[in-house]
């Protein structure tokens, strides 16, 4: 097995006013020679955007780009006519493929919006742009894994992506244990602390703080406290 280990505090950070960025991976002004991407995961921005503040429409191309509210609401709208609303407990996936406008924006005039904004290398360059959002039950995730992204054409839970992964949710009490195991033994995983504080893969790892693992079929995670925990396993060639 092998490992590599994010601390919370050493990750990017930008801080504009109206957004507040923490870059796990290179990103913008943050430049990390080791911290390009981990296997396909090439983007992980942790955002807070203050209240009617957002991101103006801007285009994208063959990039999968998952958003993961974790507070408040962040509203979407994009060039294939899609305008929505995601909230925490929602997921969104927009392939952005041969090219995609899109722009988000925070609801609430008053409250920050959280979102997790996550970029996927493609498996197929130059498909058509589609866009999908869902709304997962909290409570299943509770002591157990739950799926939120899978590849498309695959009868998997989840959202579809344009590539060979899965994104893994859980809520987990404090000294429960599960073990994940990997749906290709070739991919790697990549494993984020949303909140409190967990063992994974004999490694403590506390809020915020990332976890690289592959070479591996299975590990073990175990919670210190109750955490928020999500998973991304990703092709590791690239």
């Amino acid at each position: 097995m092998k490992t590599i280990f994010k601390a919370a505090n050493d990750r990017g950070h930008a801080n504009h006013g109206w957004l507040d960025s923490y870059h796990t991976f290179s990103f913008a002004n943050y430049y990390n020679p080791q911290w390009e991407h981990f296997g396909a995961l090439r983007v992980l921005n942790d955002d807070h955007v203050s209240g009617g503040m957002g991101f103006g429409k801007h285009p994208h191309d063959n990039m999968e780009i998952v958003s993961i509210p974790l507070e408040g609401a962040l509203e979407h709208q994009d060039s294939m006519g899609n305008k929505t609303v995601i909230r925490k407990g929602e997921v969104q996936i927009m392939s952005a493929g041969t090219g995609v406008a899109h722009s988000e924006k925070n609801e609430d005039s008053k409250n920050p919006v959280k979102f997790l904004q996550i970029w996927v290398f493609p498996e197929k360059r130059n498909i058509a742009p589609r866009y999908e959002q869902k709304v997962f039950d909290l409570a299943g995730r509770k002591d157990k894994f739950q799926t939120v992204v899978s590849p498309l054409g695959t009868s998997d839970e989840g959202i579809k992506m344009n590539q060979q992964s899965w994104f893994t949710l859980t809520d987990l009490s404090a000294e429960k244990s599960l073990t994940y195991e990997l749906k290709n033994a070739q991919n790697g995983v990549y494993v984020y602390i949303l909140e409190g504080s967990a063992e994974i893969a004999g490694k403590s790892l506390s809020r915020r703080d990332g976890l690289g693992i592959s070479d591996t079929n299975t590990f073990e995670i175990k919670a210190s406290t109750d955490s928020e925990i999500l998973l991304m396993e990703v092709p590791m060639t690239f």
